[in-house]
This record gives structure tokens, C-alpha cells and sequence, in this order.
């Protein structure tokens, strides 16, 4: 298990779905799943198992945060009223969705340029492999990096959320 600290991760500026800007430190008490997310992707049917984990720890201080990102193969081509439509009609998805970003490369929004310093299980940092890597967040500031193949109900992420949440 790899697991870092970044102190300042919860101050990081981003876009909301409506425009605004805004930051993690309104969840800072929460355990946070940050995802980069897209509509037209084999691992899209990965939302409904996010939209569990979001119902079934919800209430305890778990969120799921959504980064809608069009940088692999064009995979989220939408405007952001088109994604949370998709979101919310196609999936249920209760949880935020901010505004489009891009995760790799010269134009990373901040917020993932510091998550993608975290190494996964193999010790592995750098660029998002694709859609739905996940970054498991404490209210700390320590992350761990799921791969987007590690799906969002797999035995490694309900441990390190019901981990995080007991603590």
C-alpha cells in the first residue's frame, strides 16, 4: 500500500460545474474519492458503482468528487450541462461534478498535477493512465491512487474508505 501526504491539497483552486471557483477545504473533514470522469469510455458503467459507494457512505463522511476530463480519445466531448445531465439521467449520480479539466500534460489543473505525484500499488507516480483512476483522500492530506482499472467496489478501495472513515 502506498499512501502520501500533501498538506496543501485541501486549498488547491478548481472549477465548479456552475463556473465558480472553489477548493477541497469544504470537504476537509471528509474521506474524498477524486475522479476523473468520462460519458462515452469502456469504464463508464464505473459511475454506478461510484454512486453506491456515495449512498452507502454518504452519511459518514464520504464523498465522491467527479473531474469530467475529454483527454483521452475524446471520451468527454460534452459540455459540462450535457455531462451532468448524462450524469444524473443515465447513472443517478447524487454527487459533485465540477467543470471539465485536463489531468496530464502541460494544461493539468493544479489539483491533479499534486495527485499525480502519488504513487499507486506498484509504486508507480505520474500521468492519469485514463478515465476513472481514482485518488482516495483524507482529511490529512494523505492520498492513495487507484488505477482506472481498479473498480470503484473492489475490495482495496471499500477497505481504505471504511479504513479512513474509522479513524
Amino acid at each position: 500500500m502506498t499512501e502520501t501526504t500533501l498538506t496543501d491539497l485541501h486549498s488547491i483552486p478548481f472549477q465548479t460545474a456552475e463556473g465558480g471557483t472553489t477548493t477541497l477545504a469544504g470537504y476537509a473533514a471528509d474521506v474524498l474519492l477524486v475522479v476523473n470522469v468520462a460519458s462515452k469510455c469502456g469504464l463508464t458503467p464505473q459511475y454506478e458503482q461510484l454512486e453506491q459507494l456515495q449512498r452507502t457512505y454518504g452519511e459518514r463522511g464520504f464523498s465522491v468528487v467527479g473531474f469530467p476530463c475529454n483527454q483521452f480519445k475524446g471520451q468527454e466531448p460534452g459540455s459540462i450541462d450535457e455531462i451532468l445531465e448524462y450524469c444524473a439521467t443515465t447513472w443517478g449520480v447524487s454527487f459533485p461534478v465540477n467543470d471539465k479539466l485536463e489531468v496530464n500534460g502541460e494544461g493539468a489543473a493544479p489539483l491533479y498535477r499534486a495527485l499525480t505525484s502519488v504513487a499507486d500499488a506498484e509504486g508507480e507516480a505520474g500521468d492519469v493512465a485514463w478515465n476513472f483512476e481514482k485518488f482516495l483522500v483524507t482529511s490529512d492530506g494523505a492520498v492513495r491512487r487507484f488505477r482506472p482499472q481498479v473498480k470503484p467496489d473492489d475490495p482495496a478501495i471499500v477497505e481504505a474508505i471504511e479504513a479512513a472513515l474509522a479513524s
